[in-house]
């Protein structure tokens, strides 16, 4: 269509501007599908109608302690209508494809995690102070499993005025006694999950920037590592995560073991530290036995299995990277087809940028050749920022030129055509984490996430849930809800498309990847059918 010609009648005006919407929308991966059957048009269409009907309804009504709802607003405080949605419920039964992009200590719902420390006798927890009305909001929770040696009986309540600083309770025991006025055994709950999430308060009011939102999100973390790190608790840890998974949908999962010495896991005795080894060999072991299960049960479709991104975090000193990179090479020799890849973690804000560490990082695939093991790839963070220019966003040009098999956020890759253009030319998917990205303010909505931005120009993207078990997203159904719930443009066939390319981008083998497909597509055309039938219910009973 020539830029220079204006139409002169509504029909020609009609079809240019039919033509230019198309041309704008060309490079979109669910516009370059081609020819939709007649299953996926009906189901497509059926589900923009769900979502308008709900816009119109559930979205219009009022709700207590919620101003202005509407569909892909701020997640936590959305979260409660989202579940009510005939929108949601769908989507639950949707196949995602792969999970490529969540950090494992932050993967299982805290419920089940307290559920899990309760039952040893191991875990132990004591706080800076006794407990009161005034400062349980402030004082976190410290938890440890202790050898034999040093575990107490539990003489003081962490809720009790003459409580010790510093005393070691246990898990239990505290619990059991934890004053009534503060909630009793519940209001115990209450205190060690608040540790654990982020609430609303904090998200949208208290921890209103991206530096203090990210010092809570972090003391999650350490709250949290003494029980997710306890061999036993692990193993549990372990198979919930994968079960959970697969609830949802999920077939693949590649999530990140974050390793850091000063940070280690535990033996059942609560004394001697795992080496690494033994986690990811037990990591292997729970995903063997989940798969023989599933093929006990004909379900070998449900899931095709796991990898693992080997973690460290951008505080240590290039010198301590060479330890982790080459510890990273020994475990690859030992479970070849675990490791999928290493990156880099933490906030990029604030901690070292790639530059930091470009001497070991450049080493890095010289020293796999000299072990003789098979590519270890980056699987790089970047542009996790609000930055333009800042170290945080450059670490993008990074990834890029160190060779990243994925960009883990890519957040800010939107003010970068060049970047775009390589992306799309090496075949570099963006793991996007919309909730995420959201909660730690990058964005206040998800009409204002630069995910469209990127599927209009045709960038591979897999949707990724980051770290579910703060944020609340567990699986990957809130994600792909906030996505198609705050777009007119995105439907069912581009969450298709994004499952898909969750398991192309993969760091499974071409074998596995094509059975992987073979597998989600027969269980996409179940889906399908079951979206129309459901949708169109849901549409004739709204109408009545």
């Amino acid at each position: 269509m020539s830029s220079c010609v204006v139409p002169s009648t509504i029909a020609e005006y009609e079809a240019s501007r039919k033509e230019l919407i198309l041309a704008d929308r060309a490079q979109r991966a669910d516009y370059k599908k081609g020819q939709l059957s007649e299953l996926e048009a009906l189901a497509d269409k059926v589900i923009r109608q769900v979502r308008v009907a709900e816009a119109a309804s559930v979205w219009s009504q009022e709700y207590e302690g919620i101003p202005h709802p509407f569909p892909g607003m701020e997640f936590l405080t959305g979260r409660s209508i989202i579940v009510q949605t005939k929108l949601f419920e769908i989507l639950g039964k949707m196949p995602k494809g792969g999970l490529l992009h969540a950090h494992l200590d932050a993967t299982v719902n805290v419920s089940f995690l307290l559920k899990t420390a309760l039952k040893y006798p191991a875990m132990h927890v004591r706080a800076s102070t006794a407990l009161n009305a005034t400062n349980i909001g402030s004082v976190l929770p410290q938890l440890s499993a202790l050898p034999l040696e040093l575990r107490t009986q539990g003489q003081f309540a962490l809720t009790d005025h003459n409580y010790p600083a510093d005393t070691w309770v246990p898990m239990l025991k505290a619990r059991e006694s934890f004053a009534i006025k503060l909630g009793g055994p519940e209001g115990f709950d209450r205190w060690i999950t608040a540790a654990l999430t982020i609430n609303p308060t904090e998200a949208y009011v208290t921890h209103n920037t991206v530096t203090k939102i990210w010092q809570k999100f972090q003391s999650t973390f350490i709250v949290s590592a003494p029980l997710v790190r306890y061999e036993p608790i692990q193993r549990e840890y372990f198979r919930e995560f994968i079960l959970s998974s697969i609830a949802d949908g999920i077939s693949y999962v590649e999530p990140r073991i974050n390793f850091l010495r000063a940070r280690p896991y535990v033996a059942e005795d609560g004394e001697r530290q795992l080496t690494h080894r033994e986690v990811l060999r037990d990591f292997q072991k729970v995903v063997e036995d989940v798969k023989a299960e599933l093929k006990a049960q004909r379900r070998e479709d449900e899931f095709i299995g796991a990898r693992i991104i080997y973690s460290t975090i951008r505080f240590i000193t290039p010198e301590e990277l060479e330890w982790y990179l080459q510890d990273c090479i020994a475990l690859k020799k030992e479970f070849p087809q675990l490791i999928a890849g290493f990156d880099l973690v933490g906030d990029e804000n604030v901690l070292k940028p790639l530059t930091y560490y470009l001497e070991p990082l450049l080493k890095f695939r010289e020293m796999q050749k000299e072990a003789g093991v098979s590519e270890i790839p980056y699987i790089f963070h970047g542009g996790e920022t609000l930055g333009d220019g800042t170290e945080a966003d450059m670490n993008l040009y990074d990834t890029i030129l160190l060779g990243t098999k994925r960009i883990g956020h890519g957040f800010s890759l939107v003010k970068h055509p060049k970047l775009i253009e390589l992306c799309k030319e090496r075949g570099i998917a963006i793991e996007m984490c919309p909730i995420s990205n959201e909660i730690l303010r990058l964005t206040s909505s998800m009409h204002m996430h630069p995910l469209p931005i990127l599927l209009n120009q045709g960038v591979s993207v897999a949707l990724c849930s980051d770290d579910p078990s703060v944020f609340g997203n567990m699986g990957l159904t809130f994600d792909f809800f906030q996505v198609l719930a705050a777009s007119e443009i995105t439907g069912l066939i581009q969450l298709g498309e994004m499952a898909k390319d969750s398991i192309k981008f993969s760091s499974m083998e071409p074998k596995e990847k094509d059975d992987a497909l073979s597998a989600w597509q027969r269980r996409w055309e179940v889906f399908l059918e079951y979206a129309a039938v459901e949708g169109q219910k849901f549409l004739a009973q709204s109408k009545v």
